[in-house]
């Protein structure tokens, strides 16, 4: 038995446009203390694996390749999808390249984690249950009634239920009542006990990736195969289903880092400067004022500006999906 590290890199990043492009989603911009988040991301779990494996797409294997280069991490094995099907899959891809009593530490490559004591517990927590065939997900504690997450409704251990992203109101009613956590996206399990999982809720998941798997090439699946694999969310396919799911409450430090409120709010806590109105700028180095707005922020890349309210930041996705 042993403990691999699977990174999920698949995502675009759409709520980032024009910083995160389809051909640098994200994950690889370099902006987090001079690292990407995807280095962040498989630095920080080298302590708790003994083996990294990257779930990644044809469209960006190459940038993790050179992250994992600069990050001094030579030994890693690839999935390399031919096509975006999905966490579901990506997950299944993974189990299916392990041993059945592997245990995967699942993590996206895309957020920001506080390293410290606090993670290593919950992470340490979330091993031992799935060594004792369960399937973990790591619930985080919310500091605010954020509508951009999901949330997890818990006793203890013991999942309630899976809720989706809320309304204000709603979002709030959950952080009064206190056993509601963020979903973090983070996972923990034997690789056969979610492969079970999953041929039992959604086989047809189960069946064309193991088709597709077996059809694998130099780390390359292959793209006809890989389309008619259903594409849906692992939470939908085994997390909301199964009887073997727990929940580790957890404290520390997490952004998905999915909006540009979190990239703000981070930039700010590194000295990044605002005017006296909460007014940011990204990406330019040019003087530029602000007159009669406050927490705005203006995003300068070489082909594009954008500029949005803070509180706005969820709507830049429907800016993305209208321009590609």
């Amino acid at each position: 038995m042993k403990t691999i590290n699977v990174i999920l890199s698949g995502g675009v990043g759409s709520r980032l446009w024009p910083l995160s492009r389809k051909s640098r989603p994200k994950q690889y911009l370099p902006i987090f203390e001079g690292e990407t988040l995807f280095q962040k991301t498989a630095k920080r779990n080298l302590a708790f694996s003994d083996e990294v494996l990257v779930v990644g797409n044809k469209e960006n294997y190459l940038l993790s390749r050179k992250d994992l280069k600069r990050s001094g991490i030579s030994a890693y094995r690839e999935v390399i999808e031919a096509c975006p099907r999905n966490t579901a899959a990506a997950i299944t891809f993974a189990a299916l390249v392990s041993e059945p009593e592997d245990i995967l530490l699942v993590t996206p490559s895309d957020q920001l984690i506080e390293e410290g004591e606090a993670y290593e517990m919950a992470v340490n927590r979330g091993l031992e249950l799935a060594k004792q065939g369960f399937i973990v997900t790591f619930g985080l504690r919310p500091t605010r009634p954020e509508t951009g997450y999901g949330y997890i409704e818990a006793f203890g251990e013991d999942v309630k239920a899976f809720r989706e992203k809320p309304d204000k109101i709603t979002a709030q009613s959950f952080l009064d009542q206190g056993n509601f956590y963020w979903n973090s996206g983070i996972f923990c399990f034997q690789a056969g006990v979610f492969l079970d999982e999953l041929a039992k809720f959604e086989p047809n998941v189960y069946l064309r990736s193991f088709m597709a798997k077996k059809e694998m090439k130099e780390h390359m699946l292959p793209e006809e195969l890989s389309l008619e694999i259903p594409s849906i969310s692992v939470d939908y396919a085994v997390m909301e289903r199964t009887e073997k799911i727990k929940v580790v409450p957890s404290s520390f430090h997490w952004s998905d880092m999915g909006s540009f409120e979190s990239i703000y709010d981070y930039l700010i806590e590194t000295g990044h400067p605002t005017d006296d109105f909460g007014n940011m700028v990204i990406g330019s180095e040019l003087h530029t004022e602000f007159t009669g707005l406050s927490n705005t922020i203006l995003i300068h890349t070489e082909d594009a500006i954008l500029v949005l309210q803070k509180e706005n930041a969820q709507e830049v996705k429907q800016i993305y999906e209208r321009l590609v």
